[in-house]
């Protein structure tokens, strides 16, 4: 984890995009940190569909799956980038959905 921090403060500059930040810092988090082979899609589904109700098309950049599970969802923003409240919403839409069949 610290070469991890290490590596954002040294690269962080360089971040000038989400792709480029999700290279950079999210999957080696991922496998790292986390343990999934980011190159298994039956572990890491990268641009997950996730409907929400009547919205179809509905993307996280993640899904971690165990057991053809969905684990965790994901949605990366390039590095220094707030959330909007919006965004965190619709995030937790999401999440709600696919993982528990709720709305928010």
């Amino acid at each position: 984890m610290h070469a991890l921090s290490q590596k954002a403060k040294q690269v962080s500059t360089s971040l000038q995009t989400e792709e480029a930040t999700k290279n950079a810092l999210v999957m080696p988090f991922l496998h790292t940190v986390l343990g999934y082979d980011v190159f298994d899609p039956n572990e890491v589904i990268p641009e997950f569909t996730a409907d929400v109700g009547t919205k179809k098309g509905e993307k996280v950049d993640y899904a971690l799956m165990k057991n053809s599970e969905i684990q965790i969802l994901i949605e990366c923003k390039k590095y220094k980038e707030s959330l909007s409240v919006n965004m965190l919403l619709n995030c937790l839409d999401i999440f709600l959905l696919q993982m528990h069949g709720l709305l928010f």
